[in-house]
């Protein structure tokens, strides 16, 4: 089944890049396209896409807005990544806030914009790791320490090296390639470490990461 795309930048230019790199991929349909916000919400209900990349800065309706109302219209399955040329902290928490799934600066490879949309049409969440270091240095609620080391001690060192690597901004993929696994052993291993952490998602557990220092700011 094709996962369906729809793209929301005021910049035709980049929604028509983005367009080629996604269609790409043969099991990736890019079903519309919308200039700003307002035109987003109303392409969105129409449409009822798998996953949509929103600009954050558009006339009419900036990209939060046009989230948060797409959500709210009962939008049910559909993952929203915000792409962004300004890894500004105040957006990104925003937008996790209010719902986003992911978060990607706008000079994003081909390569990692389309392991993204696969991340997040899986169920899982994202983040660049430059936004990530950023959104821990500003925003990161710091839980007891007692509390928190004993989670990372709860976690295996293969449990810990997936961890550093989802940390670094790898899919799923990726990390099986890197530890020289199957995929599904790396969800596996996923799977452990949210129930370890309390996580709900990779980003909660990469907050975690940081903030227990078994990743640290300057790696």
């Amino acid at each position: 089944m094709s996962t369906r795309i729809l793209i929301v930048d005021d910049q035709s230019l980049v929604r028509a890049g983005f367009r080629l790199i996604l269609e790409s991929q043969p099991d990736f349909e890019v079903v519309g396209e919308a200039a700003d916000g307002q035109d987003a919400v109303g392409v969105a209900r129409r449409l009822q896409p798998d996953v949509v990349l929103m600009d954050v800065r558009m006339p009419r309706m900036d990209g939060i807005e046009a989230m948060r109302r797409i959500l709210e219209n009962g939008a049910g399955g559909c993952r929203i990544v915000m792409l962004t040329t300004f890894d500004l902290d105040e957006y990104v928490y925003a937008a996790l806030r209010t719902g986003a799934c992911g978060f990607l600066l706008k000079d994003v490879t081909p390569d990692r914009l389309i392991a993204a949309v696969r991340l997040v049409r899986s169920g899982d969440a994202l983040l660049a790791p430059a936004i990530t270091r950023r959104l821990i240095e500003q925003y990161a609620v710091r839980r007891p320490a007692d509390s928190l080391r004993r989670d990372i001690e709860s976690l295996t060192g293969r449990e810990a090296d997936v961890l550093r690597l989802i940390a670094r901004g790898l899919s799923n993929p990726e990390i099986a390639g890197k530890l020289i696994v199957s995929e599904a052993t790396v969800k596996t291993h996923v799977a452990h470490i949210l129930d370890k952490l309390g996580a709900d998602n990779r980003v909660q557990a990469v907050v975690a990461a940081y903030e227990s220092g078994l990743v640290t700011l300057g790696t």
